[in-house]
């Protein structure tokens, strides 16, 4: 047989093999697909445990205000456990999501788990729930507010650069990022500071039952972890599952239902595009088909506006 025909053959066979290997990687993703956007939710039709992950920086957060209200108006969910890892955020966000989970505390049990961090905003939204279980090793607490903003003068300076001004009023624009502030807007941006932190201090001293100079004795920015917590009484419980558990049939729900996640899910086009690489790359058809995973290609939000209750790494 001629080599140019036993090569066009050899040729078809790899490409008839190449396209076999998507057909039921499409098979399988969809497969995938299906399970997780049709039983996965199925599992929320019946009496379960929702349990919530929040995570990363607090923001206003519009899915996750409406997972919550979901949570709180199912008939099926007998119960919720919040699992927060973050290390805060916006007041303004977290003072939205603390009133989310209130008010599902008024209708059904709610735990707050926290896990590796729950500082600042973190902690804020963690003193929601009716219950407070952390780990031994956990971080919480760093009770304040804080503002900040950048300052270029110094660099404007250095090249050269000028930047000229007409305002209606003094305190238009403070702080401004291209002249020091004058002390009526650091006083007027105090002011707003010390409103903000009194009111957080104001939540943690009604929601944990402690008087109000203790709170302020701990609300110094202060870090704990979970054992630390515990002995300040900013946490109730050092555990994880089975203490969650043991709370929540304190509170007459059934042990053994099942926990349920109803943390936010993958859109179909992402499940299978990921699915769907993973595969190619595990038959080595990689070099064909270069790809990859489009899940997270879009940045998580990077600015975040107005106070801040954070906790960061290094600072004061």
């Amino acid at each position: 047989m001629d080599s140019s025909i036993i090569a066009d053959r050899r040729r078809l066979r790899r490409k008839l093999g190449f396209w076999r290997l998507i057909a039921v990687a499409l098979i399988v993703a969809l497969g995938f697909a299906f399970y997780h956007f049709a039983v996965g939710d199925a599992g929320t039709q019946r009496p379960h445990i929702a349990h919530v992950t929040i995570s990363g920086l607090i923001v206003d957060d519009d899915e996750l205000l409406e997972r919550l209200k979901k949570v709180e108006t199912s008939d099926q969910v007998k119960a919720a456990v919040i699992s927060i890892s973050s290390p805060g955020g916006t007041t303004y966000g977290g003072e939205k999501i603390f009133n989310a989970i209130r008010a599902i505390s008024a209708k059904k049990p709610v735990v707050s788990d926290v896990r590796t961090l729950a500082a600042s905003a973190g902690y804020m939204i963690a003193t929601a729930g009716d219950t407070i279980i952390a780990g031994d090793s956990s971080i919480t607490g760093s009770i304040g507010v804080i503002f900040q903003y950048p300052q270029i003068q110094p660099l404007l300076d250095k090249i050269g650069v000028s930047l000229q001004e007409i305002k209606s009023s003094p305190l238009k624009a403070e702080p401004s990022p291209f002249h020091e502030a004058s002390e009526e807007a650091k006083a007027m941006i105090r002011n707003m500071v010390v409103d903000s932190y009194n009111w957080f201090v104001d939540l943690v001293a009604d929601r944990r039952k402690l008087p109000r100079d203790e709170v302020l004795k701990l609300a110094d920015g202060t870090i704990y972890t979970g054992r630390q917590a515990l002995k300040v009484k900013l946490v109730d419980t050092i555990g994880g599952e089975p203490e969650i558990r043991a709370y929540l049939k304190s509170r007459g729900v059934d042990a053994d239902l099942p926990m349920v996640d109803w943390d936010k899910k993958s859109n179909t086009p992402f499940l299978l595009a990921g699915a769907v690489s993973r595969l190619i790359t595990i038959f080595g058809y990689d070099d064909l088909m270069k790809t990859q995973d489009i899940n997270g290609i879009l940045p998580p939000k990077l600015l975040l506006d107005g106070l801040l209750s954070v906790w960061q790494v290094g600072r004061d």
